[in-house]
């Protein structure tokens, strides 16, 4: 029988294609911009996605401080953690995080967009966020990602 056969590619660590990406948050709506970081890191854009397995890309996230929030909700929005002691709850607000450190805005949200597994906490470690333009990744010469054009 002479047909063509296609065999299904699956991804691995050695075959997996990773880049380092750069992308300017300057302006952008907070979950927008965690949507597209979060399918950057996962690596859904690329043809050999495969679910279980670390194909996506290293971002780094400059200008963390110049994010945006639509509506009320740099006042609404609540951040809740627990200390693991009886009656231990604390909540923050956008604004109080982001006056901590607005870093850990971008952080939470992109976290939240991951597989809560160990691979999530393992492409969470691919992610890089700063506040400002300088980062310390210069020598891995990262590709510049317009995320308006980027879907």
């Amino acid at each position: 029988m002479d047909t063509l056969s296609y065999k299904t590619i699956s991804a691995n660590k050695a075959t997996a294609d990773k880049q380092w990406v750069l992308v300017d948050a300057e302006g952008q709506a907070l979950g927008r911009l965690a949507s597209k970081v979060a399918k950057l890191l996962r690596g859904k854009h690329k043809p050999n996605f495969t679910p279980h397995v670390d194909c996506g890309d290293n971002v780094i996230v400059i200008n963390a401080e110049k994010i945006s929030l639509s509506g009320n909700k740099w006042n609404a929005k609540t951040y809740i953690r627990h200390t693991g002691y009886p009656g231990g709850q604390r909540s923050l607000t956008a604004t109080e995080l982001f006056g901590k450190d607005p870093a850990r805005v971008v952080e939470k949200s992109v976290k939240g967009m991951l597989p809560k597994n160990k691979l999530g906490a393992q492409l969470f470690r691919n992610l890089n966020v700063v506040v400002g333009t300088s980062h310390k990744h210069d020598a891995q010469k990262p590709a510049v990602i317009n995320l308006e054009e980027f879907k």
